[in-house]
């Protein structure tokens, strides 16, 4: 059977636009002489569309734009994700007498082909847990999966969560006669994630015996990132094919099937719609070899990521450039790095802003940085601000601030925020922020000052990861791109005489393992103890840190999501808390 994977990158809410990537994508899999084109999950909608199913009209809207997609389909047989709904999707309030909420949408997929809507089938495994909140957004479907036949083959359609289940659809397709199943996905990423689905619907194929296509994805959304990598499990379990991670690409290749069985089930024994039918024999066509894209490593991944994410959010929200404070640390250097490569050095402004407790080798290393990567680099100074500022607060309390102290601290930090975000308005940039998610963790940062702006690139990335991945991304360059003076230099904010990080912070060799432990795995304080990576003292402050810092975090601008317990959506804990 000819397949012709359709790995696009759709935008939230832009049915018209989602459309046109779909039909596109499925003129050049009927060009290719494919049998079937599989899209991924909400294609039309894209994913996840969240509160947007409950708005009025939105169903309504991405049927049509559904029916649109149809009207284009010709021999080839097109699976496209959909919202779908009974009548309007709502959400009613509760009232006195307890009416619950509930919306009328489903997580649905059509199979389309020669202009019209062939069958629909409504995702009944709706994940709730994670990133997923789609019990909130979609009721699930009873009808049990259907099965098509398609070029001759008999096809059965899923959706995402649907193969995650044992002995769930994929096994009742193959039960009912099904030679090959499809399932289209929007599953986000993290470090290892490919390497966790195949293994499911490795899984799967051996419960089944058929053969599994899973389509993904590609793109960011918000915090999400959608890393494609879309694969086909033989039926031998072993993988057929496998799509380039973190961009688009329509994949036109043949899949072997296994022999058509008889049915097993009676509900599917007289239930096939007929798609299109087999090719005539004398139609003869070559075959066609199927992609084996190489896993990326770790590092790759990231970095793959963190570019796909900053390009998207900025793009998709009508914006162009960004604008990074460069302080000549680690952190604002890997975001001018992944910025730059993601929108290109045109797009990419640097802003220094010394004061003075800035060294002499900050400024120097942040220029040395903004000409490595080819970026301008505007110089404003603080300290008129800092002045002013801090005689007026001074004025209003009837005495002088402590210099060095924590307001004065927070006082410099905020006025870069304000420089940065008047910068901003002015170009019509959008600010990246840079703070890494051990400083997140535990509060190390500044409201309204190196926490303000609209997309925070390595939010979810240790301290130590940053460092990894600069020397990394130095590895791939022809020469330095991030001074080597940069990575070498003890970590400070440099908003008093003499600051480094580790006066206020255990060593980030010492932090960041409890953080992990605390944060990611979910540890409690006392099982850390028992790990011994720090005195108990330390590990019960730091995971107090964590504890407190909470109502910052809630203030703080997204950013892409490349670990399994990325704060925000992942890890949703209470702000007034007094569980110990």
């Amino acid at each position: 059977m000819r397949v012709a994977i359709c790995q696009i990158n759709p935008t939230v809410g832009d049915l018209d636009g989602n459309a046109d990537l779909v039909t596109g994508a499925l003129a050049q899999a009927e060009a290719a002489g494919a049998d079937v084109a599989v899209l991924p999950e909400l294609a039309i909608t894209g994913y996840p569309p969240e509160d947007l199913v409950l708005r009025p009209g939105f169903v309504a809207a991405s049927r049509a734009a559904l029916e649109r997609v149809a009207s284009a389909t010709g021999t080839c047989a097109a699976v496209v994700g959909f919202v779908d709904g009974e009548g309007e999707s709502r959400r009613s309030v509760p009232d006195m007498a307890g009416v619950e909420s509930f919306s009328d949408a489903y997580n649905a997929v059509a199979v389309c082909a020669n202009g019209e809507v062939c069958g629909v089938y409504r995702k009944r495994h709706l994940p709730n847990y994670d990133v997923f909140d789609e019990m909130r957004h979609f009721r699930p479907g009873l009808d049990e999966p259907p099965l098509f036949e398609i070029g001759g083959a008999v096809v059965g359609v899923t959706v995402c969560e649907d193969a995650w289940v044992p002995d769930g659809p994929v096994s009742d397709l193959a039960r009912a006669g099904a030679q090959l199943v499809v399932n289209v996905n929007g599953s986000p990423f993290r470090v290892g994630k490919q390497a966790a689905r195949e293994q499911v619907i490795g899984r799967r194929v051996a419960e089944s015996g058929v053969a599994v296509v899973c389509v993904n994805l590609v793109g960011g959304q918000d915090e999400l990132v959608f890393d494609g990598g879309s694969f086909v499990i033989g039926a031998d379990g072993a993988v057929a094919a496998r799509c380039v991670s973190f961009s688009e690409t329509v994949d036109v290749f043949d899949v072997e099937l296994p022999a058509r069985e008889p049915a097993t089930t009676p509900r599917h024994r007289a239930g096939i719609t007929r798609v299109t039918p087999a090719a005539p024999a004398e139609v003869g066509r070559g075959p066609m070899a199927a992609p084996l894209a190489a896993p990326a490593d770790r590092h790759a991944q990231r970095w793959a990521a963190l570019t796909l994410a900053t390009r998207d959010y900025v793009r998709k929200s009508g914006f162009s450039d960004v604008c990074v404070g460069l302080s000549g640390g680690v952190d604002s250097s890997l975001t001018a790095a992944v910025a730059t490569d993601a929108l290109g050095a045109e797009h990419v402004h640097g802003v220094l802003m010394p004061s003075r407790h800035s060294s002499d080798h900050s400024v120097t290393d942040a220029e040395k940085l903004a000409a490595n990567l080819g970026i301008d680099a505007l110089i404003v100074g603080i300290e008129p601000g800092h002045a002013a500022l801090s005689g007026m607060i001074e004025a209003g309390l009837g005495g002088g601030l402590d210099t060095g102290g924590i307001t004065d601290q927070n006082l410099q930090s905020r006025i870069r925020g304000v420089t940065l975000m008047a910068l901003a308005n002015e170009r019509g940039w959008l600010v990246l922020t840079t703070g890494n998610k051990s400083e997140l963790a535990v509060g190390y940062s500044t409201l309204y000052g190196d926490t303000a702006g609209a997309f925070a690139v390595v939010s979810d990335l240790w301290k130590l990861d940053v460092y990894e991945l600069c020397r990394w991304r130095n590895g791939q360059a022809d020469g330095e791109l991030i001074p080597a003076t940069v990575l070498s230099k003890a970590p400070s904010a440099e908003l008093a005489p003499g600051q480094r990080d580790d006066q206020s912070l255990p060593p980030y060799e010492v932090l960041d393992p409890i953080l992990r432990l605390y944060v990611e795995d979910l540890r409690t304080v006392a099982e850390i103890q028992e790990a011994k990576i720090a005195p108990p003292d330390v590990v019960e402050r730091v995971c107090r840190m964590v504890d407190l810092a909470e109502y910052k975090r809630r203030q703080t601008p997204i950013g892409p999501r490349l670990t399994g317990r990325a704060f925000g959506r992942d890890r949703r804990m209470p702000i007034v808390n007094r569980h110990r």
